[in-house]
């Protein structure tokens, strides 16, 4: 069963790269994916018995879900927003909106899940499984909306994930090569928190500064006191990062403004270093009283941390050794980007492996660049991997 998955995989090679470079060409920002879900909605209806709900927590979402009897649940999640990147690729399938480019391999990801929801189709239609398998395409991975949310609170709130017994996914890797895939248990991304802060003073006339509070100089122990959170009050055993990303003041050259604003994010894995580092921040910022100013300052969560869950990687890495016995696992975690399927594998069990995808020529095409592009022989590789991942836990109910 396992070949027949995989040779049906790469016999769908034609129409994923269809589906992938029309994707590719029409892409949309986050929380606007009307069209991408439109085209979505259209393929799954074409999958024999394929139940299609849309608007599943928020208009653009859209799941689909096949069932056959009493059996487990896999969920299986493709993102499908892009980003606000001007894509400098030169090719047939280049994207046709300004400003709106498939930088992180969201349209490889949802048609990776097209591909995987039309084989499982087959299988169901075939009588071959038992239970239910449910395909959710999120929007809104990449950017929060006003409430601070992205799309995966959204669907899950909507009962998306409700009964799931195992939930999946994958992500691009464009720094590995076609053959090496990422698979890592426990934290594998960061949580992803937002700092601001104002730091208050009296301001003054530039001539006189004696006369006045000056922020802008109050700034300066502060930002030393930001920099230095990793290398001295984080153990170097854990991974984290504190990055100003903004600094805003004044309007004049002979004006000592009254308010300096700062941005920036905060990264980290375990939960206690997450706790560490807000307990820091709010200590660098304070140094400002000394100084006879003021400052207020807010951290706004976004993602926790991606939890790979052991059980369920287990499963992963057997159906890549057995579909593809040649292919290197790397057993290394993703980095400190943040990834909102974190908040799924919060709520069951999952896992998100890598898959290397390098195109292999000289261009630096890493993921939120305007060159980024893929190998598409990855498309039915990834489609096979999470078929073939899907069909297992059905069978046995766990790896």
């Amino acid at each position: 069963m396992s070949s027949d998955i995989k040779s049906a995989a790469k016999n769908m090679q034609t129409q994923l790269s269809q589906w992938r470079q029309h994707l590719h060409r029409h892409p949309e920002l986050s929380f606007q994916e009307t069209e991408t879900a439109n085209f979505i909605a259209k393929n799954l209806e074409a999958i024999p018995d394929m139940t299609v709900t849309t608007g599943v927590g928020y208009p653009t979402a859209v799941m689909g879900t096949l069932t056959n009897g009493a059996g487990p649940t896999v969920v299986i999640r493709a993102d499908m927003d892009a980003l606000p990147i001007q894509e400098e690729n030169e090719c047939s399938y280049k994207s046709l909106h300004d400003g709106v480019m498939h930088a992180c391999g969201h349209d490889a990801h949802t048609t990776i899940g097209l591909g995987t929801a039309s084989l499982i189709g087959d299988l169901f239609e075939k009588g071959e499984l038992k239970g239910t398998v449910r395909f959710l395409f999120q929007p809104a991975e990449e950017a929060a909306d006003q409430y601070g949310s992205t799309g995966a609170p959204y669907m899950i709130k909507a009962g998306a994930l409700e009964g799931a017994d195992c939930v999946l996914a994958l992500h691009m890797s464009p720094e590995d090569e076609l053959g090496q895939v990422k698979v890592h248990d426990g934290y594998s991304m960061a949580n992803v928190d937002v700092f601001e802060a104002v730091v208050t003073g009296s301001g003054g006339h530039g001539a006189y500064p004696h006369l006045g509070k000056d922020p802008v100089w109050m700034l300066g122990p502060v930002l030393q006191a930001l920099h230095g959170i990793v290398a001295r009050r984080v153990s170097p055993l854990d991974s984290a990062v504190v990055s100003v990303g903004s600094i805003q003041s004044g309007f004049a050259s002979n004006v000592i403004p009254s308010e300096v604003h700062v941005k920036g994010t905060i990264r980290s894995y375990h939960p206690k270093v997450r706790e560490l580092l807000h307990n820091e921040l709010e200590k660098a910022f304070s140094l400002v009283r000394a100084l006879d100013g003021d400052y207020h300052l807010t951290i706004k969560p976004e993602d926790p941390a991606l939890y790979n869950h052991a059980v369920v990687n287990q499963l992963v890495r057997q159906t890549i050794s057995e579909l593809y016995p040649d292919f290197l696992m790397l057993n290394t975690p993703f980095g400190l980007g943040g990834e909102d399927f974190a908040h799924m594998t919060q709520e069951a069990p999952g896992a998100m492996f890598f898959l290397g995808c390098a195109v292999g020529d000289d261009k630096v095409r890493d993921l939120h660049t305007p060159h980024f592009d893929i190998d598409e022989n990855v498309l039915p590789v990834g489609t096979a991997i999470l078929a073939e991942s899907a069909r297992r836990f059905l069978n046995n109910g766990s790896p």
